[in-house]
């Protein structure tokens, strides 16, 4: 069954080279669909954007509920216990979707046959399924690797590996003719299965990457009943043109020329950064300088105002001084016999011009 760590946000229909645009495009609009292993209903909703009325079942009751926001119906069923036909009695859909699935199950070919009942007349089988053969495992083999992962094709929930010649023996004997054969494309280099190319010879990458279907990463088909046995199957249909390198060294090479074009960059908006950085601190500098320079010469007025305190203090204690002496001196002069006698003499005078001023 898919399983949680396909879960997808959306489905991009203008990203051509995936297998869910693929099945998207087999499958059509307006079709009644059932979508087996929906998951969260990513695949599901993209297909009700198309028209499609969209029914699901998954074995994982969490993905199930999320699917139920976007699926008409959501049914939680395991299929390695359970047949389709069992599931869904007396029901017919336009379009039963197997979108990287039958690889989870004990017995694909079995699950594939119990939804040929389901199928209404002039109905389809759509699936994604893996290639074993690409060429990112033909050479991890060659390099005694065979190292499961999380996703991709070496997923560790696979049970069953399949090779276009096994596939399109699967539908065969399932009743089903295969009507269109499409594959999604990855250089052997360029994925998520670990190479060690440095260390093999050059030809032999070359080699291997023009081995039939050493390319293809997906096979996606659309397959009906009804048709005379033994009619031949359709050509396999990269959904991509994939550039072929004309020697190993060619995918490393576009990798570190994209890699170096993001280091250029990212040393260019470090250098922009740094340029304002420096200018920044100059402006700060030149605010440091100034904000000293106002500080000196605070502390210089200060000691201007201090120094004309003191000379300000000297001055009055100078003036207090003198005035205290002439005080003192007066006082003794007061005190004089020679003043007390000019003031005898003065008495009258004063009286006399005081009387000629009355009249």
């Amino acid at each position: 069954m898919r399983v949680s760590q396909y879960h997808l946000d959306a489905v991009d229909p203008d990203a051509t080279n995936t297998s869910h645009t693929l099945l998207l495009e087999l499958v059509g609009r307006n079709s009644r669909v059932l979508d087996v292993g929906c998951s969260t209903g990513y695949l599901g909703e993209a297909l009700a954007a198309q028209g499609c009325v969209v029914t699901g079942v998954d074995v994982d009751p969490k993905a199930a509920a999320e699917a139920r926001a976007h699926l008409d119906e959501v049914v939680e069923a395991d299929l390695n216990v359970s047949a389709l036909a069992a599931i869904f009695p007396g029901r017919e859909f336009d379009a039963i979707v197997f979108g990287d699935v039958l690889e989870h199950l004990v017995s694909p070919d079995a699950t594939l046959r119990s939804a040929l009942p389901l199928l209404a007349a002039g109905g389809a089988v759509v699936m994604s399924l893996p290639n074993v053969t690409h060429g990112s495992l033909r050479l991890a083999l060659l390099q005694g690797r065979w190292d499961y992962r999380e996703t991709g094709l070496l997923d560790r929930t696979h049970l069953r590996f399949f090779t276009q010649e096994s596939l399109v023996r699967m539908v065969a004997d399932a009743g089903l003719h295969i009507t269109h054969l499409r594959g999604t494309v990855a250089d052997p280099l360029l994925c998520e299965v670990q190479i060690d190319d440095e260390s093999l010879p050059g030809a032999i990458v070359d080699w291997v990457r023009g081995q039939p279907d050493a390319l293809i990463y997906q096979f996606v088909l659309r397959a009906e009943a009804g048709h005379p046995q033994g009619a031949p199957v359709p050509t396999l249909v990269p959904a991509a043109e994939l550039p072929r390198p004309d020697d190993r060294h060619t995918a490393r090479a576009a990798l570190e020329a994209s890699a170096a074009a993001e280091l250029s960059d990212l040393r260019r908006r470090v250098l922009t950064l740094r340029d304002h950085a420096i200018g920044a601190e100059a402006a700060v500098a030149a605010a440091r300088d100034e904000v000293d320079a106002a500080r000196a010469e605070v502390a210089a007025a200060k000691e201007e105002v201090a120094a004309a305190k003191e000379e300000a203090k000297e001055e009055v204690s100078f003036a207090n001084g003198h005035m205290h002496r002439a005080l003192t001196e007066l006082a003794e002069v007061r005190r004089s016999r020679t003043w007390r006698t000019g003031q005898v003499v003065a008495y009258p005078l004063g009286v006399m011009r005081r009387t000629l001023r009355r009249r």
